[in-house]
Order: structure tokens, then sequence, then C-alpha cells
């Protein structure tokens, strides 16, 4: 049986490949942290969910400001109110500043309120946008990025974990924990 890493790896084509993407979040992130700006972190569904991991364990394990759009009333009133496609371009409006970062994770780089969060990130001057997908590798949203970290695969799961590993990686870099 393969471990994940090995069907990361795979899915990534080498390790040395991941571990620089991995620095260059983590070089970012960095240079966030002395200008006091603050992540902005946005995914549906699964990857909502590596989000408000991503950004839970940034809020606790280092000084960096991270939010994260998870609370039900929050979605549903913006949803309902600007649409789905708005949700995190209305959020973005609302909490988003000049030199900010923006992470939008989308497995098939896609998702339209992802598309609409870094335009909006854009019109905003956020400092970086950083996006993570698969499927195809010159997705809409990948193209919207300064950076963008493709994981060459089709499968939902394989796609967040190798995500998820990204995220979490770079708060271990951060905090100095050994990966």
């Amino acid at each position: 049986m393969k471990t994940i890493l090995t069907i990361i790896l795979l899915a990534h084509n080498e390790e040395k490949t991941i571990l620089d993407d991995i620095k260059k979040i983590h070089n970012i992130i960095l240079k966030k942290i002395k200008k006091k700006n603050k992540i902005m972190i946005f995914g549906n569904g699964g990857s909502a969910a590596i989000a408000n991991h991503f950004m839970t364990d940034m809020s606790k394990n280092t000084n960096i400001k991270c939010i994260s759009l998870s609370d039900a009333s929050l979605i549903t009133c913006l949803a309902n109110d600007y649409g789905y496609e708005n949700l995190n371009q209305k959020y973005i409006e609302y909490c988003g500043n000049s030199g900010d970062v923006l992470i939008a994770i989308s497995s098939s780089g896609e998702s339209k309120n992802m598309i609409n969060a870094c335009k909006k990130a854009k019109k905003l001057k956020f400092s970086r946008i950083i996006t993570l997908t698969g499927f195809k590798k010159n997705n809409t949203l990948s193209k919207m990025g300064n950076i963008n970290f493709w994981v060459n695969s089709k499968n939902y799961n394989l796609i967040e974990n190798t995500h998820q590993v990204y995220l979490l990686s770079t708060i271990d870099l951060l905090t100095k924990k050994k990966f």
C-alpha cells in the first residue's frame, strides 16, 4: 500500500519541487508578518475544511492574522443576498485591505466564487494571490494567482490531501517544526 506522501509525490512528480513550493508560501507569509497584513483563505466543501484548519493552526501557532469564511450564518446571509458565486468577494470587500494575501483553494480551478474572490483581491491591491488547484493545469483560477500550486490529478481526495500537506507544512516551517 502506498503512503499518502508517495501518492502526493507521484501526483506532483518530484519531492524537491514540493519542498520548493512550500518554501515559496512560507516566504510570502514571512513578508506579511513584518507588514502586519493578514491572510484570507477560502475553499469550498473539503477545501473549506482545509482553509479552516490552516486558519486555526496559523492563528494558534504564529502571530499572523488569518481569517477564513466559516460562520454558517454569515455564509448563508451573503449567499442569499449576493449569490453564492459572490460570497467570498463580498467577504473580501468587508474585511480585506491592500497588502493582504489571498489563498484560494479549488480542486477544479473553476469555482466561480474563488475566481470572483481573486478579482476583488486584485481590485483591492492584495500583495499576493496564491492558488491551489488540480484538474487542468491552466485552469481559470491558476491564471489569476501570482503563484499557483497545481496537483496533476483529477481525484478530489488526492488534490485536497496535497493542498493540506502544502498548507500545514508551511505552518510547520513557520514555527520551525521539522517535517
